[in-house]
């Protein structure tokens, strides 16, 4: 087995190629992982997502890491992180622009909406609670790529 390090373009690419990382934030000392669907663009990761804890550790401490993999051929890898910040983007004058941006890089990727909109609630309900739009700006991404 060989382990390399990926270049930034290299890690770019992959971000790019894929739609489900997993985004790590803290609170209060404590961290917390949860997977998401995200579009990447440009230094961003746009995604969606209904209030709920990840929302508020983020509102919290802006602070974040993304983590996202590939499986290669036999036991071979690839997994990038990337580090930022969060920044929501609300229905109000003054981010109209970087929310139909977000809308326009998660529309093109069939279904975005429907992760980032279900809750697990029993029995369902109606949740009045508008959903998040809301990036990650990176600040810093390194890779690793494993390979037989």
């Amino acid at each position: 087995m060989q382990i390399r390090t990926l270049s930034a373009l290299e890690c770019t690419k992959l971000l790019t190629a894929n739609r489900v990382g997993r985004l790590a934030c803290a609170k209060d000392g404590q961290p917390y992982v949860v997977p998401f669907y995200y579009a990447h663009s440009a230094a961003h990761l746009y995604a969606f997502s209904m209030p709920g804890k990840k929302i508020e550790w983020m509102r919290a401490n802006p602070l974040v890491s993304v983590q996202v993999d590939e499986h290669g051929q036999g036991r071979g890898w690839k997994s990038v992180v990337a580090d930022g910040r969060y920044e929501e983007l609300p229905d109000r004058i003054g981010h109209k622009l970087e929310r139909d941006h977000a809308w326009s890089v998660l529309s093109k990727h069939s279904d975005w909406w429907e992760p980032g909109a279900l809750k697990p609630v029993a029995p369902p309900t109606t949740d009045s609670a508008p959903h998040v739009f809301f990036r990650i700006l990176i600040e810093q991404v390194s890779g690793r790529e494993a390979s037989e």
